[in-house]
């Protein structure tokens, strides 16, 4: 650019740049006073105005979209004009980023900007120094800010202090703590029961989907939140934030674990369920193919041998096999030792006593999800209703009407399918919260009937059960978890999550045909 600032006088040809926010001309700031404003200037300076771009309503937040500031960038770039004026700096863009772009393509160009309330004018000498001093004081402040901010969230972290941001689901801030959202947290309890239950993301979302259950946005689920929500920790009572920081447009990166914040929650489901989630989790992704089907054996997912690896039954065999070490065990001999000690296990009267609390808990939870089932179906039904008042108002066309309304039937349909189930468990649960005398009872029913079970049957009830079967040489170790009413298990009516664990070691010595 030449330095005309001896000169009071320069024939050049310029364009006004008007843009006045809806709240700025709210508040008085008219377009029209802008507009004479630089009229005058480019008088005085003998500058001739051949093109107004007029952004007037227009957010400074982003303008070099506007089809205005496209024009004006075009007459730029053909000289059809050769500077720009405007009020001030605020008036071109508020986005600094933009500014800068701006700077840099009047340069380019060889065009200049002219600032009146800063008194910046590019045509001169002065004004192009005043300019640049501008744009590294901007990237100083935006540096500064940066560091503070990262400094912030670093102490706060270390502190345990919340750091702005959504909750996870099932949660809510209030009071700068996490605390329990009573319409989120069932649902999110309902995910980890039916990912345990079926052991596929997909078609946990589906089945949610299926019930009328939506996401926070009011999205349908798919396997990647079904994910994100099944291996975030907060379920368990342990919030963690401040673990990730964004590389390039969309990638992220783990941050050191000493900067980790760290905030303590009610938990939505026992630390034993969320591990067991994880742990599955976990297998899917080593293995990186899906989970083969159910074994045909009763006890094929459970059977370990005791150097560490599992045990098989081989086509045609009547055993159960160990192919490192070649330990072995008659499938006849196993079922008979499980079925001892079946009993033995429903005969402890401290087991008794933590089935009847698990189930009481089991009852509360499912009363707490049918109820916010409920609220969600009479809160569609008012946005429906709504929607229907506002149609007949003549508020939005038959079209608006339709896109609305379709949506928000479609998902009462599936909230009122699933109400009568979960109505059902319920009653199921209340039904079934028996007495010690009653489960005893139960135990010897399940005992007994045992024998005549399906083989399908008994293999839901020994996963259920048991955690593990580890076979040595002359001995059984069999660990048993949390146990669930002969009648749960039987039909299959839920499948519970192992809270605790109780082991049994089993002399084999005397029985073993091997």
């Amino acid at each position: 650019m030449k330095d005309n600032s001896f000169l009071k006088s320069e024939s050049k040809n310029v364009g006004i740049w008007i843009r006045v926010s809806t709240e700025d001309q709210a508040q008085g700031d008219s377009p029209e006073h802008h507009l004479e404003r630089a009229r005058s200037y480019a008088k005085s300076k003998g500058w001739n105005v051949t093109d107004v771009y007029d952004l007037a309503g227009q957010s400074g937040k982003a303008v070099m979209q506007h089809p205005d500031a496209k024009r004006m960038m075009k007459d730029i770039e053909r000289g059809h004009i050769t500077g720009l004026v405007f009020s001030k700096l605020a008036r071109l863009s508020r986005n600094r980023r933009e500014l800068e772009d701006f700077a840099d393509f009047f340069r380019k160009h060889n065009a200049d900007l002219i600032s009146l309330s800063e008194a910046i004018d590019t045509s001169t000498a002065g004004g192009r120094m005043f300019f640049h001093l501008l744009g590294v004081f901007a990237q100083w402040e935006r540096e500064e800010i940066t560091e503070r901010v990262n400094a912030s969230v670093l102490t706060r972290a270390k502190l345990g202090k919340s750091i702005n941001g959504s909750a996870p689901f099932g949660y809510q801030w209030k009071d700068r703590k996490l605390v329990i959202q009573p319409e989120e947290a069932p649902v999110r309890r309902k995910v980890y029961e039916l990912f345990l239950q079926h052991r596929r993301k997909g078609v946990v979302a589906k089945l949610l989907n299926a019930a009328g259950y939506r996401t926070r946005g009011g999205v349908i689920w798919r396997d990647t939140q079904v994910l994100r929500t099944l291996i975030d920790p907060s379920a368990k009572g342990v919030y963690y934030f401040n673990r990730l920081r964004l590389v390039g447009t969309w990638k992220t990166e783990p941050k050191p674990e000493d900067q980790w914040g760290k905030v303590e929650c009610e938990p939505i489901i026992s630390e034993a369920q969320w591990n067991q989630a994880n742990q599955i989790i976990e297998e899917q992704l080593k293995s990186w193919k899906r989970p083969g089907k159910a074994p045909v054996q009763l006890f094929g997912s459970l059977a370990r041998c005791f150097c560490g690896h599992k045990m098989y039954v081989e086509s045609r065999s009547p055993k159960y096999v160990c192919r490192k070490c070649r330990n072995k065990i008659p499938i006849v001999d196993l079922e008979e030792i499980f079925q001892e000690e079946l009993k033995a296990f429903f005969a402890q009267p401290e087991r008794i006593s933590h089935h009847l609390k698990q189930a009481t808990k089991n009852l509360s939870e499912k009363e707490t999800l049918l109820a916010s089932h409920q609220r969600e179906i009479q809160k569609v039904r008012d946005e429906m209703t709504r929607t229907h008042r506002l149609y007949l108002e003549g508020g939005i066309t038959v079209q608006g009407f339709k896109e609305f309304y379709t949506p928000a039937e479609q998902r009462l349909n599936q909230l009122n399918a699933e109400l009568p189930k979960l109505q059902a468990e319920v009653d199921f649960l209340k039904v079934n919260n028996l007495s010690a005398d009653d489960i005893l009872h139960e135990a010897t029913t399940l005992y007994d009937r045992w024998p005549a079970l399906p083989i399908g049957e008994k293999r839901k009830i020994a996963e259920s059960l048991v955690e593990k079967i580890v076979i040595g040489h002359n001995e059984i170790d069999i660990t048993f978890s949390y146990l669930p009413s002969s009648e749960d298990v039987c039909k299959n009516q839920q499948r519970l999550a192992p809270t605790w664990g109780w082991s049994r070691r089993r002399s084999v010595a005397g029985r073993r045909r091997c």
